[in-house]
Formats: structure tokens, C-alpha cells, sequence
């Protein structure tokens, strides 16, 4: 199988990441509720993971929360921020995780920017949500059904400029796009660890500055006399016993992008990306591509777009088609009505991936 899904999850993992999900299961226990070797092992398999993401993402590892996916990050970042009624500004290329849950808590939702990789666009329009009196911002770093590669640098400092607390979706962009926790000044920035930090499925990563409004209440290994939740971070969020074997495959991920380089490991996706829009292009598919782009190109075949997804899948190619839970991007581009057939590569990208993928296009079409 040639595996171009990993907008959706990595399925193929570095062997190292393999490996410490093993270890961890026999060899780590309850990290932070007793002192015996098993329990300690645990413990420094939690904090290196921390200190891995901290060094990626130019953050403290006390600032670094684990959560079960990007969507949890998410929820705990807007509950800390948003009160119902406030007047949020969002992209108009956001996933349900943002625009599902900002629904839910009964905030005013403004859409800011609708063209496709057009950072003059993104920019003029979130000014303007911001002049008119925008109490938060909430916008992804790249679509998951486009690749569309926000201008954040300039948002998260036009936010900063307004004195707006704002959230950065890094679902898409985490692992193969820079993100400098530091540097952007965001009040949180959320992450999937099972998508482009090569991690298990079941974990994730939300970045936080200051403090943050717990979702869960409970046991934290530390000031167990206290009927509150710890003031500090990691502990104020991380109620009950954490993923140790995921977040110890997630460390290994982890490990092997600051080897590697995420700046590398972008290149190589966006590369074999543009190949494969550039052939569907003059086999005469509408493909969504431009200047901001990263590793992931959306097409409308002729037909259906799910019908032409399954019978790549049974040449062996792994794509999503749909609406890829954020029809909001689908009606930014205009195809709300059709969906789109998504290639997304990984941190493996390469010739031979490509070629397989064009060589079913043109037998299926």
C-alpha cells in the first residue's frame, strides 16, 4: 500500500517510535505515584518527551500538557478562554474541532479570510475582526483539506498588537512546519502527537503560557491534600493516570525531528506534493495549490469524489475524500456540494510513493 493519508494519522512510524511504546509497556509504571524503579522510569520517560517538545516547539517542558489528540488541546484552550457570547474571530479554512466547539459554548463567531493561499487576504480580513472588537482569535497554521499555509507570524502579531489572547491549531503543521511557542507569543497552541510528530494515536500535545482552565478533575501524583486541582502547569491539566506508553512513542517521534529537522522533513512532503498536483493539473483534475502551500493537495475528479477515493484504494493508494470534518474550508473554496479527494504526505515522502500514486491516476482515469 502507498500511504498518502497522513493528514488523518502516520501510520508508518520511525522503527525507534515502535520500540519505546514497547518498553514503556513493561517496563514503566504510574509516574508521579511512588518512588520504586518502575514508577521513576516512568517519570523520566514523561519529562524527556516534555523536554523534547520544549526543544522543538522553543517552549518550557512545564509547559508542555499531554492530551489524548489535538481536539482536547483544543477544547481545553477555548474553555480557558472563551465565555459564551464573547466574539471569537476565526480562518476561513477551520476544522470542527474549532468551529463545533466554539458553537457549543455559545460564542459570536467571525469568519476572517476565504481565499485560498492568499496571505493579503487572511491578514486584511482578521483586521478587520479585530477592529471591530474581536475578544479572541482562534486560527490553524495549515487546512487539513487544502494545505493552505496561514501567514501565523503575522497573525499571531497582529493579535499580540490588539492585546487579543489567541489559540493556534497546529494539527496539520506540527512536525514538518516551524513552530516557535516563544517567538509567536500564543496563549495556547494545540497538536495531534499521531500526525506529524510521528507518534501512536491517543495522544497530543497543548502548549500553553500562562495557566489553564482544567477539563478533568482528579489525581495528579502531587498535593493530594488539595480539593482543587494543582495551580501549576503540567499538573493543573493532567488529571488521572497519563499514556505512558504513548507518550513514550511520542518522544521517540519527537526525538527523531529534532534529528532530523522539521524544516527537511517540510521540503521533502511539499516536493513530492507539487509533483503530483502538477500531473493531476494536466490531466485536466481542478487541483488546489499555490504559493503557501505544504505537503497536501486537494483535487476534484470527475464523478463522485468518494467513488474515485475507492478505486484508487483498490490499486493500493491510500487518500481521504469528503469533507474531511471541516466544511467550513470546503465552503471557502466552493466545494461544499462535491468534497475533494486529499493526498497528504509524511515525513517519508518520496520518488517511488509519487510514481505509484501517478501511475494509478492514470489507469483510473
Amino acid at each position: 500500500m502507498i500511504y498518502l493519508d497522513n493528514g488523518a494519522t502516520s501510520l508508518q512510524k520511525p522503527e525507534a517510535v515502535k520500540r519505546a511504546v514497547l518498553r514503556a509497556m513493561l517496563r514503566c509504571g504510574n509516574p508521579g505515584r511512588s518512588g520504586h524503579r518502575a514508577a521513576m522510569e516512568a517519570a523520566e520517560t514523561v519529562y524527556h518527551t516534555r523536554e523534547a517538545a520544549g526543544k522543538l516547539f522553543s517552549c518550557r517542558p512545564e509547559q508542555v500538557v499531554f492530551t489524548t489528540n489535538c481536539t482536547h488541546g483544543l477544547n481545553m484552550a477555548m474553555g480557558t478562554l472563551v465565555r459564551p457570547g464573547m466574539r471569537v474571530v476565526i480562518s476561513g479554512f477551520e476544522h470542527n474541532a474549532v468551529t463545533r466547539t466554539l458553537h457549543a459554548m455559545g460564542a459570536r463567531i467571525t469568519v476572517c479570510g476565504r481565499k485560498l493561499f492568499d496571505w493579503e487576504d487572511t491578514l486584511a480580513a482578521f483586521r478587520k475582526g479585530l477592529d471591530a472588537g474581536a475578544e479572541v482569535a482562534v486560527f490553524t497554521h495549515a487546512s487539513n483539506v487544502f494545505g493552505y499555509v496561514l501567514p501565523v507570524e503575522d497573525l499571531a502579531a497582529m493579535c499580540r498588537r490588539y492585546g487579543v489572547p489567541f489559540v493556534i491549531d497546529a494539527a496539520q503543521s506540527a512536525g514538518s512546519q516551524k513552530v516557535d511557542f516563544t517567538a509567536l507569543g500564543a496563549d495556547f497552541i494545540a497538536m495531534p502527537g499521531h500526525k506529524g510528530l510521528l507518534g501512536p494515536q491517543g495522544t497530543g500535545i497543548v502548549l500553553c503560557k500562562d495557566t489553564v482552565k482544567p477539563l478533568l478533575y482528579g489525581g495528579t501524583g502531587s498535593q493530594s491534600r488539595l480539593q482543587e486541582m494543582p495551580a501549576e502547569l503540567p499538573d493543573r491539566a493532567e488529571a488521572g493516570t497519563l499514556n505512558v506508553p504513548g507518550i513514550a512513542g511520542l518522544g521517540a517521534g519527537l526525538d527523531y525531528l529534532l534529528r532530523e529537522g522539521v524544516e527537511k522533513v517540510g521540503a521533502r512532503e511539499h516536493r513530492q506534493a507539487a509533483r503530483c498536483a502538477s500531473y493531476l493539473e494536466k490531466r485536466g483534475f481542478r487541483v488546489f495549490r499555490g504559493t503557501h502551500q505544504c505537503g497536501t493537495v486537494s483535487f476534484v475528479p470527475p464523478g463522485d469524489c468518494e467513488e474515485f477515493a475507492a478505486r484508487l484504494g483498490e490499486k493500493g493508494i491510500a487518500v481521504r475524500a469528503g469533507l474531511h470534518c471541516a466544511p467550513l474550508a470546503h465552503e471557502s473554496a466552493g466545494t461544499l456540494e462535491t468534497g475533494t479527494v486529499r493526498i497528504s504526505f509524511g515525513y517519508g515522502a518520496n520518488n517511488r510513493e509519487t510514481e505509484g500514486f501517478l501511475r494509478a491516476i492514470a489507469s483510473v482515469h
